[in-house]
């Protein structure tokens, strides 16, 4: 057991140290997400493979770790060009593991209390379906989400009626109807406090959350 940790362990170090990157900001060398992801599958299936032999263990790490890789490139990839094309949007664009989620405050999305799509959001969402159509290998989640003013059944179907008019309109600029799915979750997940006017501002939002297909 003792001979086959070491080649495991170091075809991650190589791989580590083969695609560190370097962040013009800062000045620091990095490692992408993908390069992380692919030793961590490389590492988690050599010992998987370990419980067959050498030979097998070495070539679980490598399949595993190519295809690890794979998903979290195709990601950065995404997630750069996304980046790219919303700078200046208000468009929050986080990155969760695999996923990427946006997130569009409903001060540039809808008017108070409506769920008709402003003139100004159009330009936005078709920075964001020109992503998604070089990205197809995604499918894609869009969640709506109210403050707790008012009735919560209310504002479920509110966050319902929101989340299906960005969903409408990504359909109408050929994203598959395969890909999407909508929710409504009203006032029941919240990221500030309700108890204050900037906290509500920020609860009020659509987001798109954006996952590898399986």
């Amino acid at each position: 057991m003792r001979s086959l940790k070491k080649p495991v362990v170091l075809m991650s170090a190589l791989f580590l140290g083969a695609c560190q990157t370097y962040d013009p900001y800062t000045g620091d060398g990095k490692v992408n997400k993908a390069t992380t992801y692919g030793a961590i599958g490389a590492a988690v299936c050599g010992v998987l493979g370990s419980r067959k032999d050498g030979k097998r263990a070495r070539q679980y790490a490598a399949v595993c770790g190519l295809a690890a890789a794979g998903v979290g490139a195709y990601m950065d990839e995404q997630e750069r060009k996304l980046r790219q094309e919303l700078v200046g949007s208000g468009v929050q664009v986080a990155r969760e593991g695999d996923n990427i989620r946006l997130v569009m405050p409903n001060k540039i999305t809808f008017a108070v209390n409506q769920s008709t799509l402003t003139a100004s959001i159009y330009a936005t969402l078709n920075s964001v379906v020109k992503v998604l159509n070089e990205f197809k290998e995604t499918s894609l989640q869009v969640a709506g989400h109210t403050d707790s003013s008012g009735a919560a059944q209310y504002n479920e179907q509110l966050s319902i009626r929101r989340a299906n008019s960005v969903a409408n309109y990504l359909l109408s600029q050929q994203i598959s109807p395969n890909r999407l799915n909508v929710v409504g979750y009203g006032e029941t997940r919240p990221l500030r406090t309700n108890a204050t006017a900037q906290g509500r501002a920020q609860n009020r939002r659509v987001e798109l959350l954006i996952e590898p297909s399986s």
